[in-house]
């Protein structure tokens, strides 16, 4: 990292923040004595003091209920970037963009981002979160597949071989600790399972190594916890990281019983959940995936306890019932959603590997947890205001529009916000039409990183080239674009108690009125764009942009980033054809005389792997204030 980055990061702190990362130096310090090149295994015994004598009791898992969540096992773990899981499957400290491995350093030395010698580190932790671990445990439990258990505990021994204590890339993040604190476990759970239901008269085969796993699964969990519970993320750090790091450390204190740790994983939920959330569910990162991994880290925690018989906390049911209703909303009926911001496929658990939807797999664990939740699926038109999303739908269901009026994102550094104010994404009958570029990779290749968070890669306006908000880092920003809602005549999501205005929301959607809604925002200060859509709620969208503060001559862009497989034809001035996937066909015409051409882009819908597309562009020069209408209509629109 540079100098500038270390005095931009340094800037987003508090005089608190700064005097706990000295106090972590501290431990650091300590931990480097004690473990630094001695190889010590994390299941080799308890290393904490007053841990050794802590007892599990894995029957307060909810397996039963997250087996039905997650419905039968489909397969081996998926790997992102779409690399073999069984020529990666013990390759723990694997590159993976490149044929280089990860050193054997101390983890507080080893410096993992922009690394592009070695690789992306975020595609190596999923392999190391050790999803797989719990998945060959179930196989085991519901099959009593030998094979998956001697796959197991070979998986098991040859990682903690190969990957001491607070040594190597799997050390160098303590949310991911967290994550695979989480799937020992539930493999725990699996395993004691399996050995509680053997028939005591028949001798089994893999007593042995059942006792053994079991053993050396209990004393990592308790190391893991321990290191958590001491280095869990705080100020500017403590976003959607410090959530699972709760949970994790509020489910090992409810299987031993420990309440130190479960009154420090409810002390930090009880200020996390409420100020990382606007009032009306959406959460603050901006980000759709990052909602629903939060949602997956708070609800585990909640059924954990629930198993235990203990009382959910009403505000944390509170802030997930609306949480679950926006994620709702942001759904089609195709199974399509629309996602802002940083997407990089996290996830807590897999208990089925393959394929699955995370965003589908979220809302069933709240039905677990809110049964009412179950009975919530809305197919009507919604602004949320607070949050700063609104999401427009066909009353025949066929279209889904997401328009972005909201924050960058959350907290002093945003870390996983684009800038993308007021773009818009669009789908027909489930199919991209105008996409969200997304996300494509996190810790290598930082001008990429940086493409996919750009303005001009959005559906929105670009002045001069430039970000509507300033880039300092891959998870950094400095001066940032101010958004401003200025009207909307649809009903607000989660309004007052939760529960939307159903008559207003009936006028609406029964009737032929055209649902708008307006926002602006300063990131081209002086300059100020303003924002209209207008929808007839069957298949025409009007975008009505104005730019006002003008007095230099400036070059506009107004882009349009075509989803996957589509193509576009220039018809007429300013007016295109566009083919979707599916075959149906889409015009869009500009009323106003910028010049328009069709470039080549990229999208990115799975982490780490880009797809060519088209993107459409009218741009111009002005030194006046200025207007555009564009207008999108879809066949079979009246």
């Amino acid at each position: 990292m540079s100098i500038s980055w270390y005095l931009n990061r340094l800037r987003a702190m508090s005089a608190a923040e700064v005097r706990w990362r000295l106090s972590q130096k501290r431990w650091e310090r300590t931990e480097r004595q004690a473990f630094a090149e001695k190889n010590k295994q994390i299941t080799d015994k308890v290393f904490y003091l007053g841990k050794e004598d802590l007892t599990f009791h894995t029957e307060k898992l909810p397996l039963d209920i997250l087996c039905r969540v997650f419905g039968e096992r489909q397969g081996n773990l998926r790997l992102l970037g779409g690399y073999s899981y069984e020529k990666y499957r013990k390759d723990w400290h694997a590159g993976f963009q490149t044929e280089n491995s990860w050193p054997l350093e101390f983890s507080y030395d080893l410096k993992y981002k922009q690394r592009d010698e070695i690789g992306d580190a975020r595609t190596n932790w999923e392999l190391n979160r050790h999803f797989q671990f719990a998945l060959l445990a179930r196989a085991y439990l519901e099959e009593r597949d030998g094979a998956a258990l001697r796959e197991l505990a070979a998986l098991f021994f040859d990682w903690n071989e190969h990957n001491p204590f607070l040594t190597g890339i799997s050390w160098t993040s303590v949310m991911e600790v967290a994550i695979r604190d989480i799937n020992w476990m539930t493999t725990l759970g699996f395993l004691c399972r399996a050995i509680d239901d053997t028939d005591e008269e028949t001798v089994s085969a893999d007593a042995t190594c059942l006792d053994e796993l079991c053993q050396r699964l209990q004393m990592g969990i308790i190391n893991m916890t321990s290191y958590i519970a001491i280095h869990y993320s705080r100020y500017s750090s403590a976003n959607n990281h410090v959530i699972v790091e709760a949970a994790a450390i509020g489910m090992a204190g409810l299987l031993t019983d420990h309440t130190e740790w479960m009154e420090t994983a409810v002390y930090i939920l009880n200020y996390e959940i409420p100020r990382q959330n606007y009032p009306d569910g959406v959460n603050k990162e901006m980000s759709l995936h990052y909602q629903s991994f939060f949602m997956e880290a708070v609800g585990l925690l909640s059924l954990t306890m629930k198993q235990c018989g203990r009382q959910i906390p009403s505000e944390w049911r509170r802030v997930l019932k609306k949480m679950s209703r926006y994620l709702s909303d942001c759904q089609g009926q195709y199974g399509e959603t629309v996602v802002f911001g940083d997407d990089d496929e996290g996830k807590i658990l897999d208990l089925a590997g393959g394929e699955w939807n995370h965003y589908q797999y979220v809302l069933k664990l709240m039905s677990e947890l809110l049964p009412e939740i179950s009975e919530y699926h809305s197919t009507d038109s919604v602004c949320y205001r607070e949050g700063g999303v609104t999401l427009l739908k066909s009353r025949d269901g066929r279209a889904l529009i997401g328009i972005d009026h909201g924050a960058l994102g959350f907290g002093s550094i945003a870390a996983h916000g684009h800038a993308d104010a007021l773009s818009f994404q669009m789908y027909l009958e489930g199919k991209p039409v105008f996409a969200d570029p997304g996300t494509y990779i996190y810790h290598i290749d930082l001008e990429k990183r940086n493409a996919f968070r750009r303005t001009q890669n959005h559906n929105t306006v670009t002045i001069d080239g430039k970000d509507q908000s300033q880039m300092l880092g891959a998870f950094l920003w400095g001066k940032r674009a101010e958004t401003k809602l200025l009207q909307h005549n649809l009903p607000s999501g989660n309004s007052c108690d939760g529960i939307k205005d159903i008559g207003k929301y009936k006028e609406s959607s029964d009737s032929k009125e055209i649902l708008y809604v307006e926002a602006e925002h300063d990131g081209y200060a002086p300059v100020i764009h303003r924002r209209r859509f207008e929808f007839d709620g069957e298949g025409c969208l009007r975008i009505i942009d104005s730019l006002t503060g003008m007095g230099k001559e400036t070059e506009v862009q107004i882009a349009f980033l075509l989803g996957e497989g589509c193509e576009a034809e220039p018809k007429a001035d300013n007016t295109f054809e566009i083919l979707v996937r599916s075959g149906k066909k889409i015009a869009l015409e500009m009323k106003d005389n910028l010049k328009a051409e069709i470039r080549d882009n990229y999208i990115s819908d799975r982490y780490g792997i880009r797809i060519k597309t088209k993107q459409i562009i009218f741009s111009g020069k002005t030194d006046k204030d200025m207007g555009a209408v564009t207008v999108i209509r879809w066949e079979d629109a009246k």
